[in-house]
């Protein structure tokens, strides 16, 4: 979950590397640091302001390697910090993600006579390196013996005193993409920190290493064979990752709500038909007819999103569907067949769980799905077809607007799925009629983020929270509190509310708020009794319903309304409230939001 940016050219490489990092810092900040050839390296703990703090004039050139680190071996110190270079201080590397057998070739290398100076694993890279370079004398060859000694994940970046323009990448499970510029390369772990000075990149794949100069780059794979592959031009521009005036950028991504739907469903809704245009389906509709059953597989906020789906495909498509953590799911034996799809949701397209759920699908036999955000991700690539959700950069770590546009890529998907099926036209009229409705009514829920504000506010000294939902609204309740906890730090759990009688409600009492999802949809009824249950207890309560609702005035301290919609679509009304009301929460505790303690924005480790 490290970033990783490199740049050879004829520009000051200084400027360059610490503006890419700035641009990374939603991977981590844990500690950051540079290496320029022939000039030094400089490391630091913390964000990248503390790294610019200590850049002095004699640290320049026109190439360099850059880090920031989110810590996996080894605490959040300087000599931790990357990169971390070999024993005669001529070889620098900068790594993302877990060498497993590092242990293994530390105690070799030791052996050898080297001496480590980190508790990190990456290191280990450093020195062995040196160690391959010392008997064939040639950097490119090093690097891929060294590769092919490494079990685990990597992107990398590696640079030498002695060959100052030339930088050498590779990937293995970690994202490594290659910038293409006029006279001058980049490596990035994503493509934000290129995209101001190239919108050319080519995506390295597994087992791949790149060598660049600033007029040249080719690609190899672990056995030194040329590979040809085209560069592909990013459609996003620089100016949608920055913060357009606001405080922050998870406040900006939620305002971006109704445009990420428009975008989301743009040229896919298909009114009349009551149906969803799907290209990126339509390769594998005939496959579709015959699937049997669906597993949706993702994790955190985008696993929540597949519990979603999972209600939306059931009742619309009449398809068996299973929703399983990515994490938990690449240690089962899974029973899946050619009848199954397997459904991977991910905003980055890189996560390392999900992406070996798809992997163990594949193996045996399943259909692949994706629902991404990154064009060009590994996710993206590995499945047999899949829905981009065209949200455009999500910097925020905490997931805002890419939840949203999971939610209308499913209700997409399961007009499309439906379609096919048992579902009538004039219900998917209905549902595509009621889409196409959200972006105005989304509007309408952020124009009362001062009221919401307040109530957040009123509750900023609270050391719990309860959210409590039912059906489509259950998954909400997780997904508010997992907003809760991510972005200000206290306990927040969400919950079916019918479970309430099963344990929960003994930790209810005046100190101890609900936050009730109670829309006017099915189970409004039942929410209604578990809410008099919480009251009878004097639990405090905040309630988001629908408008005009007056029954529950005397039942909540708080109420947040919502317009009226299909009970299938209230999970991307519900959801909006919620995640205005986790940032002004965090806001008047003090914390910064984009960046919260101990998280990164891809997770790309195990």
């Amino acid at each position: 979950m490290c970033g990783i940016f490199a740049y050879t050219g004829k520009k000051n490489s200084t400027s360059i590397l610490l503006d890419g990092l700035t641009s990374l810092e939603y991977r981590g900040y844990d500690s950051a640091g540079i290496f320029i050839p022939g000039s030094g390296s400089i490391k630091s703990v913390g964000a990248v302001n503390n790294l610019k703090k200590k850049i002095t004039k004699t640290i320049q050139g026109t190439s360099g390697i850059a880090h920031l680190r989110w810590a996996t071996h080894g605490e959040p110190t300087e000599i931790n910090a990357h990169p971390h270079h070999d024993c005669t201080e001529n070889i620098w590397l900068v790594h993302n993600g877990i060498i497993e057998n590092y242990k293994e070739l530390k105690e070799k290398l030791s052996a050898l006579g080297h001496t480590f100076k980190s508790s990190t694993d990456t290191e280990v890279l450093a020195h062995l390196i040196e160690h391959h370079l010392h008997k064939t004398k040639d950097f490119e060859k090093a690097v891929i013996a060294t590769l092919n000694e490494v079990t685990g994940t990597y992107g990398i970046a590696v640079a030498h005193n002695t060959d100052p323009d030339k930088i050498i990448a590779a990937r293995n499970g970690a994202p490594v993409v290659i910038g293409i510029g006029n006279n001058e390369n980049f490596v990035a772990s994503d493509p934000t920190p290129i995209l101001r000075h190239t919108k050319n990149v080519i995506y390295l794949h597994d087992g791949e290493v790149a060598v660049i100069t600033p007029e040249s780059h080719h690609i190899y794979n672990l056995n030194s064979i040329l590979i040809e592959r085209q560069k592909e031009t990013i459609d996003w521009d620089v100016e949608q990752v920055k913060k357009d005036g606001y405080e922050h950028f998870m406040l900006k991504e939620i305002m971006q709500g109704p445009e990420v739907i428009e975008n989301t469903i743009r040229g896919r809704l298909i009114i009349e038909e009551g149906t969803a245009k799907l290209g990126g389906l339509e390769m594998v509709t005939d496959k579709l007819r015959s699937i049997k059953r669906i597993v949706i597989v993702g994790c955190g906020t985008a696993y929540y999103a597949g519990l979603v789906g999972e209600y939306m495909l059931e009742e619309y498509a009449g398809i068996p569907v299973e929703v399983e953590v990515g994490s938990e799911f690449r240690y089962r034996k899974p029973i899946m067949d050619e009848h199954t799809a397997l459904l991977a949701i991910s905003q980055s397209g890189e996560t390392a769980d999900t992406l070996e759920a798809i992997r163990e699908a594949k193996r045996k036999g399943a259909l692949t799905l994706g629902i991404v955000n990154t064009v060009g991700s590994t996710i993206a690539r590995e499945t047999d077809a899949g829905i981009y959700n065209h949200a455009g950069p999500e910097i925020g770590v905490a997931s805002t607007k890419a939840f949203i546009s999971q939610l209308t890529a499913l209700s997409l998907f399961t007009l499309f799925l439906g379609r096919q099926r048992t579902m009538s036209q004039s219900t998917g009229k209905q549902i595509a009629e009621e889409i196409k409705l959200l972006p105005e009514k989304i509007k309408s829920i952020l124009a009362q983020k001062e009221t919401i504000r307040k109530i957040a506010e009123k509750y900023s000294n609270s050391r719990d929270f309860l959210f409590i939902g039912r059906k489509y609204n259950y998954p909400i309740a997780f997904e508010g509190a997992l907003k809760l906890k991510e972005v200000s730090y206290i306990h927040a759990e969400g919950y079916g509310a019918g479970e309430m009688k099963h344990g929960p409600l003994a930790m209810i009492d005046e100190n101890f708020p609900t936050l009730a999802i109670a829309p006017l949809d099915s189970v409004y009824e039942k929410m209604i009794s578990n809410i008099q249950e919480i009251k009878a207890r004097k639990g405090k309560i905040v309630v988001i319903t629908t408008e005009k609702n007056t029954q529950i005035k005397d039942m909540a301290e708080d109420i947040i309304y919502i317009p009226e919609t299909l009970e299938v679509l209230s999970p991307l009304l519900t959801i909006v409230p919620l995640q205005l009301f986790a940032y002004y929460f965090a806001r008047k505790k003090g914390l910064d939001v984009d960046r919260p303690r101990n998280l990164a924005k891809s997770v790309t480790v195990e």
